[in-house]
């Protein structure tokens, strides 16, 4: 039976079977270019040097044996940026001399083979299984085939708390739900937990609603009705259930 449990304070998950998996997701190299459009200026190579040092160190402290990639490691969606040509292979170097690497593509990740260095496994954008557990980026609904499962881990939507007049306003936090199960796999029943995980990039953040755009996952778009939910800060705290759903998602 797979164990699970969140980093403090960090967007990263430990998943703990036979063998030790560091599971995050949205990493976003080369965002820089599109926030630029928008005039806001983070600095030349800072945030791919940022996130290299943050999962590094994550990586030296936890010891895994592998670390899984949820998709959308690169942010331009049809194209490769020029940062991108430069800092994704760089990324998947550095982390690949700490451990193995699994890459389950994201709708952000076309063409992220090109990128890619020998020695990363790269899985179909369909997820791959283990155990009772499905590991998706979130941007497309799970086959059928996977209908023996009981519990999805995700990425894709960059949850973030909104609530005016508190501290953790825009800051992004954990979900988890039940749900029941034949939402998902119209052929099965009973529950079916999703655990969604934190952006990994720190700057997708916002303090105001109207300015902060979620990704649309078909999986979330099929749940009209949530059984119950934790709401869950970085750091670990519950701030919310089912009924602030709508406040993070």
């Amino acid at each position: 039976m797979l164990q699970t449990r969140i980093i403090p304070s960090k967007p990263a998950l430990i998943l703990k079977g036979e063998k030790k998996n560091l599971i995050v997701t949205d990493i976003h190299i080369g965002f820089e270019s599109r926030m630029a459009s928008n005039e806001i200026f983070i600095g030349k190579n800072s945030s791919i040097n940022e996130t290299i040092q943050e999962l590094s160190e994550i990586i030296d402290k936890e010891k895994p044996d592998s670390v899984i990639l949820l998709g959308d490691i690169k942010s331009s969606i049809k194209s490769i940026s020029r940062n991108e040509w430069n800092e994704v292979p760089l990324f998947f170097e550095k982390i690949k001399e700490k451990c193995n690497i699994i890459l389950i593509p994201g709708n952000h990740d076309a063409n992220i083979q090109k990128l890619v260095p020998e020695g990363v496994t790269m899985i179909s954008s369909t997820g791959m299984v283990e155990d009772n557990v499905l590991f998706t980026q979130g941007h497309t609904m799970p086959s059928e085939n996977f209908s023996h499962i009981e519990k999805i881990i995700m990425g894709h939507v960059h949850p973030v708390f909104f609530q005016e007049g508190s501290v953790l306003n825009g800051q992004r936090v954990w979900v988890s739900l039940k749900i029941e199960k034949e939402k998902i796999f119209p052929s099965t029943s009973g529950e079916l937990e999703i655990i969604i995980v934190p952006s990994f990039n720190k700057y997708f953040y916002a303090t105001q609603k109207r300015y902060y755009k979620k990704s649309i996952s078909p999986i979330i778009e099929r749940l009209k009705e949530i059984t119950s939910a934790k709401i869950v800060s970085l750091d670990g705290s519950i701030i919310g259930n089912e009924s602030n759903i709508k406040q993070v998602l």
